[in-house]
């Protein structure tokens, strides 16, 4: 059951409970509650989004809310029917997900080779406590889980953030929105990215980009989409030749 109606408190996606002179804008915390809801399936898929709830919530006006559904609407997260509103985009099917990965293997390598050449000090810190964090992950139980798809999300969000395109860092983002919905829906049953199997492609990743090699990190990643792929393909029954 969504838990759209039952949060007892306003509180923006990461728990703020009012807007500082320096912090986000309305709208931007409009957003970010919205699609961590979303993300976490606390709004399920094709459920109502009912806006005066939100604002409630939140404790501001309809008009931010209206502006970050129409920012996710964009982004095909959410969806507008006519006398309705909006509503949560439908689950995606074995077959999309399929054509996701695909997409991810077009665009993720070549970020990962590009971020390789460029990386900082500052960031080789991040990867290393990334690496620390996968490392520690050896029991599949949900809070585990929990802890290795953020240093997942992590990972991607800084190899996206470093190949210094920003149209790439921006649809790496948008893609990584709609895989994290369908893994939450199905982070109850058995794994797909088993994260034992995971950290260790992790790993080769993380290496090549503290070595500052860009073969090794576009291969290394373009070896984990293919394997992640197939794991995918295999739970949803949708393996492929």
């Amino acid at each position: 059951m969504s838990d759209l109606h039952n949060m007892s408190q306003p509180a923006g996606a990461l728990g703020s409970p009012a807007r500082a002179a320096s912090g986000p804008t309305l709208v931007e915390r409009a957003y970010e509650h919205l699609l961590s809801m979303l993300m976490t399936v606390k709004i399920a898929p094709g459920e109502r989004i009912p806006i005066d709830t939100v604002a409630r919530q939140l404790g501001i006006s309809q008009t931010p809310i209206r502006e970050a559904l129409s920012q996710l609407e964009a982004e095909k997260l959410v969806y507008k029917t006519t006398n309705v509103g909006y509503r949560a985009s439908p689950q995606m099917t074995p077959e999309e997900v399929h054509d996701l990965y695909t997409l991810r293997l077009l665009i993720e390598p070549y970020a990962a080779a590009r971020a390789a050449e460029q990386i900082d000090d500052e960031t080789l810190s991040v990867l290393q406590s990334i690496q620390a964090d996968m490392d520690a992950v050896v029991e599949r139980d949900e809070q585990a889980y929990a802890r290795f798809a953020e240093a997942d999300a992590q990972l991607h969000r800084l190899i996206a953030k470093g190949s210094g395109n920003r149209l790439i860092e921006e649809t790496i983002e948008r893609l990584h929105a709609h895989l994290q919905i369908f893994r939450s829906l199905y982070q109850n049953s058995a794994q797909p990215n088993a994260p034992e199997v995971a950290a260790r492609e992790h790993q080769a990743i993380i290496a090549a980009l503290l070595a500052h090699d860009p073969v090794a990190a576009e291969q290394s990643v373009r070896d984990h989409l293919t394997c992640s792929q197939q794991r995918m393909d295999r739970a949803n029954g949708t393996s492929r030749r």
